[in-house]
C-alpha cells in the first residue's frame, strides 16, 4: 500500500512541477512564428507624433537681439530650462515655462497671441512659430531673424501590471524592446504572449493585444511606442509562485514527497499501534 501511495505521489508532485516551469518557450524574444506564436504583416511605418490636447510644449526663440532672446526666453532662468531639457529632465516646476495645448488645441504664446498647433508636429510648430514672429518682428527697427526649437515635454509611457510606473521616452524612436528594457525587463511569471497595448489618437481609444515573442513584431504597428502609451502586462494564468527552473523543480517535489511519506509513515505506526493494544477496539472499528 505504502508503494503505491509513493508512486501516485511522485507521479502528482512531478505533473505539477513540469507544468509549473517557465520555459524558455514562454519568455524568449525573437522567436520565429509557429502555430503557437503569431506572425504579422509588414506594417511598419514610423510617423512623427502629432500634438494633442494636454501636451506641453518648451519653446526657446534664438536671436542676435539679446533684448529679443531675453523676452521671449524668460532671460537666464530660459538658458537654465533649455540646458535642464537638453538633460532630458522635465521635472523641477518648469511648467511655468512651457505652453500648454488647451481643449481647443492652441497654446498661448507672448505677443503673437493664440497658435493653433494641435495635429501638428513639433517640426510643423517650429516653421509656423518662426514665420509667426518673422513676420511680427520685422516691423521693428534693427530687425533680426530668429530661429526657433521647439520641444515636446513630459514624454512618457505608462506600464501596469508589472513594474508598474510612468517611464519617460527617452528617444525620438522608442521601440517596444527598449521601453521594456526601460522598466527591467518582465519576470519570469509576466506573460508576453498577451501584451495589450492602450493608445489613444484623434480622440479615439484603441487596446490592441500582440505577442512580444514573435520576430515578426520588429514589422508592426506595435513596435514604435508613442508618448501616453499605456502597456499592460498580465501575469501567466495558473501561476501562484514561480519555479523557474528544472533543479528547483525537481527540489520541491523531492521535498514534498519525502514530507508525504513521512506523514503516512507516521499515520501507519499509529494503526499499527492501535491494533497492536487495542485489538477488540480496532476490530471494531
Amino acid at each position: 500500500m505504502i508503494y503505491k501511495f509513493k508512486y501516485l505521489l511522485i507521479l502528482a508532485m512531478v505533473g505539477f512541477a513540469l507544468s509549473s516551469c517557465v520555459t524558455a518557450r514562454k519568455v524568449n524574444y525573437m522567436q520565429e512564428p509557429d502555430k503557437y506564436i503569431p506572425s504579422y504583416a509588414d506594417t511598419l511605418s514610423f510617423e512623427d507624433y502629432q500634438l494633442r490636447i494636454g501636451d506641453r510644449l518648451y519653446i526657446y526663440v534664438y536671436s542676435l537681439d539679446e533684448n529679443i532672446t531675453r523676452m521671449y526666453n524668460a532671460g537666464s532662468v530660459g538658458s537654465n530650462i533649455r540646458q535642464h531639457m537638453a538633460n532630458g529632465n522635465t521635472g523641477g516646476g518648469y511648467d511655468l515655462y512651457t505652453y500648454l495645448v488647451d481643449e481647443e488645441g492652441n497654446i498661448e504664446f507672448p505677443t503673437i497671441g493664440k497658435v493653433y498647433v494641435r495635429g501638428l508636429t513639433t517640426r510643423e510648430v517650429k516653421r509656423r512659430m518662426e514665420e509667426e514672429l518673422s513676420t511680427l518682428l520685422r516691423e521693428i527697427p534693427g530687425y533680426s531673424t530668429v530661429s526657433v526649437e521647439v520641444n515636446m515635454v513630459s514624454r512618457t509611457f505608462s506600464v501596469i501590471g508589472a513594474q508598474s510606473g510612468r517611464y519617460p521616452i527617452t528617444s525620438e524612436k522608442m521601440t517596444i524592446f527598449e521601453a521594456l528594457a526601460q522598466v527591467g525587463d518582465l519576470k519570469e511569471f509576466n506573460s508576453r504572449k498577451e501584451i495589450k497595448l492602450v493608445r489613444e489618437k484623434e480622440g479615439v481609444t484603441t487596446i490592441k493585444t500582440f505577442d512580444a515573442r514573435s520576430k515578426d513584431i520588429v514589422n508592426s504597428e506595435f513596435y514604435y511606442i508613442e508618448p501616453n502609451d499605456i502597456i499592460y502586462i498580465r501575469q501567466i494564468p495558473g501561476y501562484s509562485f514561480g519555479i523557474n527552473s528544472a533543479s528547483t523543480a525537481l527540489g520541491i517535489t523531492a521535498t514534498t514527497i519525502s514530507f508525504g511519506v513521512f506523514i503516512y509513515s507516521i499515520v501507519q505506526t499509529g494503526i499499527k499501534h492501535v491494533n497492536k493494544y487495542y485489538p477488540q477496539k480496532g476490530g471494531n472499528q
